[in-house]
């Protein structure tokens, strides 16, 4: 069996984790989102392939779920000192990887040569893919202000009203090599538990995979980022709210219609499920909420199984 796994941060890396200790890692590919890409202090950081390469190189800091364990910060503090930002945390290993990254863009290497190879090094066996090698970058249209990801999410702590969610650059990107081909031939596609409008739709958004998605002859499965109307992380559910008048799987699996089959939904939005199925969607209820390895196994377990059906 293989699976391609459309994949945001937290949550995404969380999933695969689990499907990794279920199936063999060659198995599996993931495309992951490069919306919330951008420059910091001259370094080029892709913070969603990050969380994905230290979760599955066993590096990631445990309770975070995201940047590295054992970290410090003496750079970033040096640089604050001399006027520098620092409302982004950048750990002193982490500021590694991102000098590595930035060096061999500059020299022209592309961003999935460069992945591959941190994935090849941190001895992670799964294909791990950019949607694209472009530049593409979420925008944010609120009452405050039009913002790029990180700057609503993290220096303005996603407080803001979001009135429209745009992907600048998105329209002029092309796929990343293996990602049209991936959806194409893989027997299941998973659409992992991240942000639809945040973390899926920079994804969806590059020209040919929300097509590709859509063409599959096999199961597409979508795993709830929802749990009885409020998100795990992040403010996928007021988003929901805003653009469909409500916070739920059924929302979850609007926003995604015409793309998925099947869908995997927490326990306890169990009453969902008739809905569900109204919308011609595949549901079962389990308990999403990925805490640990044995809850990450028992959620993509349960993902493998609804697609089955």
């Amino acid at each position: 069996m293989q699976v391609v796994v459309l994949a945001g941060g937290v949550g995404a890396s969380r999933f695969l984790a689990g499907l990794v200790s279920l199936i063999r890692p060659e198995q599996i590919t993931a495309v992951v989102n490069v919306g919330d890409d951008f420059e910091q202090l001259g370094l080029q950081i892709s913070p969603d392939l990050d969380t994905v390469l230290y979760t599955l190189g066993g590096l990631v800091h445990p309770d975070q779920g995201w940047g590295r364990a054992d970290e410090s910060s003496n750079a970033l503090s040096a640089a604050a000192a001399l006027g520098g930002p620092d409302w982004f945390f950048l750990g002193d290993k982490d500021i590694g990887l991102h000098l590595v990254r930035t060096n061999r863009l500059g020299a022209g290497e592309r961003l999935s040569s460069i992945t591959a190879d941190f994935a090849r090094r941190l001895g992670i066996g799964i294909r791990l893919l950019p949607s694209t090698d472009d530049p593409v970058t979420t925008m944010l249209e609120t009452l405050g202000g039009t913002f790029d990801f990180q700057t609503y999410f993290v220096r303005r702590r996603h407080t803001d009203e979001v009135d429209a969610v745009r992907y600048e650059g998105a329209a002029e990107a092309l796929p990343a090599e293996g990602v049209l081909d991936a959806l194409a031939t893989a027997d299941l596609a998973i659409i992992a538990p991240s942000n639809p409008f945040l973390s899926i739709g920079p994804i969806l958004a590059v020209p040919g995979i929300a097509d590709a998605l859509a063409e599959r002859r096999g199961p597409t499965a979508a795993v709830t980022p929802i749990i009885g109307g409020r998100a795990v992380k992040g403010p996928a559910d007021r988003l929901l709210r805003r653009f469909y008048g409500e916070a739920s799987p059924v929302t979850v699996a609007e926003h995604y219609r015409d793309l998925i089959t099947h869908m995997l939904i927490d326990s306890a939005d169990q009453d969902e499920l008739a809905r569900l199925k109204a919308h011609g969607i595949r549901a079962q209820a389990v308990d999403t909420l990925m805490s640990d390895s044995a809850a990450r196994a028992r959620v993509a377990r349960a993902v493998l199984e609804l697609a089955e059906r």
